[in-house]
């Protein structure tokens, strides 16, 4: 009976480090062939990284991406390599290099090019024209790029259909957000029934700016079964043993297919390429993939928050990261994720008390870095505040305070957290999340300073979540409980509370969520059963606030629709 050993490498590379990609490329194909594989099949560009957005444009960085591309063959003696980079002919495209025996074997185009939510792709690339077979010791095999694989007539189905593919390898840099691995699942999984093929979706792990990409690689059968997954934000190669018999034993019990391919037309030139044979060991046991589990909702959010904290650290090559710890919520979960993803010992938090902060507050900073066990500056803002009061004085003369004065407080902090980091090159932390960012509950050259805005794309309701989360994890509440059970506050005014300008949170984040993510208009908002003042006032605040988003720092994507490359509205504007 025929089988093929593929190996899916889940890898995590830097945008425009050939380099330190191409090294650990041939890592993965080293280890490929020591566990006994034919092929082994790497994320899309991974050779150049993903995205690389304008780097496109220069002509260098398509160059230098092909002559690593060269550098890899000489690795795909007795082993088949698939592998995402940038192909120039006429003009760039989005590519997968087939290389076997240490030769170029063929290329792939992708077809279809996503250009809606992060993706800019039409921007760049030219669409694909051409659809492969190749077939490797007698075993029939597609390859296709991630959009690819979305559409039911697509690629996959010419592949199997009319190429006759028992194989279809996906390669794939498919960004994250909640949810995302089970609708990839069943999407894989109706791609595999419908065309009664074999499917290996092989993604991307790691952070990439405001992107992180969670992984979860797998291999469906023919029936549409999962059969190996590998796991969520980790680096990992799978590796399974297939059987191509199985999917001609689906096939001929399927009618359908025949009278598919007598009344269809292919809407791509296919071509078939045959590979030189690899030389077979011996006979060896096959080999059982392995089905990582899903994670639950919290687990998941919270470990994309960690990947993409960790790779922009590292990545950008910072050592420790700054927060400015108020003893509320927002700051409280920042540092914790701060210090479970990066160590204790590169966290710095630094409390800047006023005499509108509560002695509560000020217990509970100290409370959550004795818990942590980071290190914690205490900077008192009152002298200084003070003196931008009378510097202002004969400007503001007999002006009524209000929110100005409110907000000199927050850029105080701001100024004392920059500082901090040019002093002593730490990164900024903003803690702002996505309810406040929404409705521009947040100062401007305040408390919105920062290098990453870590949980930018997490409503505040989630917040919550995460920080039990962090607690049940831990066993205790390293986050101190009275954090998570006071009235959220932003502490520039005697007794401030959130509720004084907003709606309680439980009302506020389904309202943003249904406008922002999902363009419900007011009436049908409304109609969920909210106050239409309510309403319109949340609206007005989200519309009216596009500035400051605009001038925000990066931050991670968790929600479907983040502010962004996302969600992208005029600041002018008066629709």
């Amino acid at each position: 009976m025929r089988t093929l050993n593929l190996a899916l490498a889940q890898v995590n590379h830097v945008v425009g480090d050939f380099e330190g990609n191409f090294q650990k490329i041939v890592s993965y194909i080293g280890q490929a062939k020591k566990a006994g594989a034919d092929v082994v099949a790497f994320p899309e560009m991974c050779l150049a990284g993903y995205p690389p957005e304008d780097l496109l444009l220069k002509p260098e960085f398509i160059k230098e991406n092909q002559r690593y591309l060269k550098k890899l063959l000489p690795h795909s003696q007795d082993i088949t390599v698939i592998v995402g980079f940038v192909d120039h002919e006429d003009d760039i495209y989005n590519a997968a290099a087939i290389l076997h025996a240490g030769e170029l074997a063929g290329i792939y185009h992708k077809i279809f090019l996503p250009n809606y939510g992060v993706f800019d792709e039409n921007r760049y690339f030219q669409a694909g024209q051409k659809v492969q077979v190749f077939v490797l010791n007698d075993v029939k095999i597609g390859v296709n790029i991630c959009e690819d694989i979305w559409y039911p007539g697509g690629p996959t189905r010419e592949q199997a259909l009319y190429g006759g593919a028992e194989l279809v390898i996906n390669i794939s840099s498919s960004p994250y957000h909640y949810g995302k691995a089970h609708a990839r699942l069943r999407m894989l999984s109706t791609r595999a029934e419908d065309n009664g093929v074999i499917v290996a979706y092989v993604n991307t792990v790691g952070g990439q700016d405001e992107l992180v990409f969670d992984g979860n690689s797998m291999i469906i059968s023919e029936e549409g079964t999962l059969l190996g997954k590998a796991p969520s934000f980790e680096e990992n190669l799978m590796v399974l043993t297939l059987h191509p018999e199985n999917v001609f034993n689906e096939r001929i019990h399927d009618p359908r297919r025949r009278k598919e391919k007598i009344y269809t037309a292919p809407e791509w030139h296919l071509e078939e390429i045959t590979l030189k044979s690899l030389a077979k060991s011996k006979k060896k046991q096959d080999i059982d993939g392995h089905i990582s589990d899903f994670l639950d909702q919290d687990e998941e959010v919270y470990k994309a928050l960690q990947t993409g904290l960790k790779d922009y650290v590292e990545k950008n090559r910072f050592k420790k990261v700054l927060v400015g710890i108020s003893g509320g919520i927002d700051s409280a979960l920042v540092a914790s994720i701060a210090a479970d993803t990066l160590g204790k010992e590169n966290v710095i938090g630094v409390a800047m008390h006023s005499q509108f902060t509560s002695k509560e507050s000020k217990n509970d900073a100290r409370k959550l870095a004795e818990n942590h066990g980071f290190k914690l500056l205490e900077i008192a803002i009152d002298e200084l505040y003070q003196d931008f009061l009378t510097q202002m004085k004969p400007v503001f003369k007999n002006a009524v305070a209000d929110s100005t004065e409110e907000n000199i407080q927050a850029r105080i902090r701001g100024i004392i957290l920059m500082a901090l980091s040019n002093k002593f090159g730490w990164l900024v932390l903003a803690t702002g999340n996505k309810s406040e960012i929404s409705v521009g509950y947040c100062t401007l050259y305040g408390d919105m300073v920062g290098g990453f805005s870590l949980i930018k794309d997490v409503y505040k309701t989630m917040v919550y979540q995460l920080a039990e989360y962090r607690n049940r994890k831990v066993g205790f509440d390293i986050i101190p409980r009275r954090i998570m059970t006071k009235a959220p506050s932003a502490e520039l005014k005697p007794n401030q509370k959130d509720t004084d300008s907003l709606p309680p949170y439980a009302i506020l984040d389904p309202i943003l969520t249904a406008y922002v993510e999902e363009d419900l208009a007011t009436n049908e908002i409304i109609e969920m059963g909210f106050d239409r003042q309510t309403v319109e006032k949340v609206i007005k605040l989200v519309d009216g606030n596009e500035y400051k988003r605009r001038q925000a720092a990066p931050g991670i994507k968790i929600t479907h629709r983040a502010f962004g490359k996302d969600r992208r509205f005029p600041i002018t504007n008066r629709f």
